[in-house]
């Protein structure tokens, strides 16, 4: 391992963290790495001989502190605000967890491989769910990955990994997200899809001590606020079919065309799909005129291919207008959505 590796920032963001901590940092100092964050977020009377024998044995490491619980995504930005504002010169940071679930060896590989990638990719320190993991984990990690899959169209083993290595280009941009507890970290993988930056996962070793009793993850409430990042795509894209076919049907009845009802509805449904697509799903802060000339090209291309199909269903097939206009619609909506993802709200990757 390189002395570069050493260098990169290690944050770990604690609640109610057990003794397990102070191994994790005991043998980070002796594998060599000298810039250690911790934050306290919150922890209660319980946690504090754990922080104040951090203080006292380890009085390098950077002890920060929440005065309340604020969340781990409220916890890693601190952190990582504190960590690109303190070492400008670093290629970024890596995340890893206080219950003693990351090996001191496997966020040295981390660290590496972000040094290798020369602060250019979202590494991920992906764990093995062949053997001994946990029900809550194993399910909760497979249902994940595969709504990960549909929001930012890569297949990615382990989306819930606390162990990450984030390029320091991406930190303002994570700095800027609003979610303040677990689904943060999904939202890190959505906005590392939507400002072109690579992501790439390196194997670790599966650590679960006392059945990862020592988690503050709550598979219910947790894995539904996580969720929810999902739903708000879904939730925009409802409510848009709403706009446009309660449109095109009250004009449809008055007018008794296809053409200038659709027109209509598509022109009022998408004043609203690109308002709440840009800052409500895909989170886009790029200027309008980067993203509205490929959001109206879409919208043209789509209005163009829903109609024709539209004509064609009714005049060809006999089927209804508005039963062929609702078919089109949902046939298309996949399509429309991954368009939308992959080209109108991700930024282009600039050269180094």
């Amino acid at each position: 391992m390189s002395a570069p590796a050493l260098q990169v920032p290690v944050l770990i963001p604690a609640y109610e963290p057990p003794p397990e901590l102070l191994k994790t940092v005991g043998e980070l100092e002796r594998l060599g790495f000298a810039r250690i964050v911790v934050v306290n977020d919150g922890s209660g009377p319980a946690a504090r001989p754990v922080f104040e024998a951090l203080e006292a044995c380890h009085p390098r490491v950077r002890l920060l502190q929440h005065a309340v619980n604020l969340g781990k995504g409220a916890a890693l930005k601190t952190g990582l605000n504190h960590i690109l504002a303190r070492f400008p010169d670093a290629p970024g940071a890596v995340t890893a967890d206080a219950d003693g679930q990351h090996l001191p060896a496997d966020i040295l590989r981390v660290a590496q491989a972000l040094c290798d990638a020369r602060g250019e990719t979202l590494i991920l320190g992906a764990r093995r769910f062949d053997r001994d993991v946990p029900l809550r984990s194993l399910l909760g990690n497979r249902i994940s990955a595969v709504v990960m899959r549909a929001l930012v169209g890569e297949k990615l083993s382990d989306t819930q990994t606390g162990l990450r290595g984030i390029p320091a280009s991406l930190v303002p941009h994570l700095l800027r997200l609003t979610p303040n507890g677990y689904e943060f970290e999904l939202d890190v993988l959505i906005a590392a899809k939507h400002r072109s930056v690579p992501v790439a996962e390196i194997p670790i070793e599966t650590v679960y001590l006392d059945e990862n009793r020592s988690s503050h993850f709550n598979p219910l409430w947790d894995s539904m606020r996580i969720y929810f990042v999902f739903l708000r795509f879904a939730l925009a894209s409802l409510l848009t079919a709403l706009i446009d076919n309660t449109v095109f049907i009250a004009l449809h009845g008055a007018w008794g065309n296809i053409a200038g009802p659709q027109l209509a509805a598509r022109a009022a449904a998408l004043v609203f799909n690109y308002i709440a697509a840009r800052r409500a799903v895909f989170q886009s802060r790029d200027r309008h005129r980067d993203t509205l000339p490929r959001f109206l090209l879409l919208a043209a291309a789509h209005i163009s291919l829903s109609y024709g199909m539209i004509t064609y269903l009714h005049l060809f097939t006999g089927l209804k207008v508005i039963a062929a206009k609702l078919s089109v619609e949902a046939t298309l909506f996949l399509a429309y959505f991954a368009i939308q993802r992959d080209f109108v709200f991700t930024k282009k990757r600039e050269a180094s």
